[in-house]
C-alpha cells in the first residue's frame, strides 16, 4: 500500500508542475525597420528611401504592409515565422525642408493579431 501511495504522490507532483509551467502565449507579431537615411531631399525628383523591414511571428505570418507617405507595398508572409524583404520607395519632389514623411509597417499573423510600427524620415534641403 505505501508504494501506491508514492507512486500516486509522484504522479500527483509531475502533473501539477506540468499545469504550473509556462508555455507560449498568442501575440501580434513583432516588426522591425531599419532605414538607410534619417533625412531625406525633396528638391530632386528621384530620391529614394531605401531599408529593410522583418516580421517575426511564431504562429506564422500571413501578410505585411509598408506605407511610405501614402504609398502603400503589400507581401504575403506566405505563412512563415519569418519575413524579411529590402525595400526601396521615391520620394516626391517639391516638399518642404523639416517636413515629416511618415513611414508604417503593418502585419497580421495566421491567428488574426495584428501589429503596427511608425516613424518618419526628415525631409532636408
Amino acid at each position: 500500500m505505501t508504494a501506491r501511495r508514492v507512486a500516486c504522490g509522484l504522479w500527483l507532483a509531475a502533473s501539477a508542475s506540468a499545469c504550473l509551467s509556462e508555455r507560449p502565449r498568442p501575440a501580434p507579431p513583432a516588426l522591425a525597420v531599419v532605414l538607410q537615411a534619417t533625412a531625406v531631399h525633396s528638391t530632386t525628383p528621384n530620391d529614394t528611401l531605401g531599408g529593410s523591414v522583418r516580421v517575426e511571428d511564431a504562429a506564422g505570418i500571413d501578410s505585411v504592409w509598408l506605407q511610405v507617405d501614402g504609398t502603400t507595398a503589400a507581401a504575403d508572409g506566405l505563412l512563415a515565422p519569418i519575413y524579411q524583404s529590402p525595400f526601396r520607395v521615391a520620394i516626391p519632389a517639391g516638399l518642404a525642408a523639416g517636413t515629416r514623411v511618415p513611414v508604417s509597417l503593418a502585419a497580421r499573423d495566421v491567428v488574426g493579431f495584428r501589429s503596427q510600427s511608425d516613424t518618419f524620415v526628415t525631409v532636408v534641403p
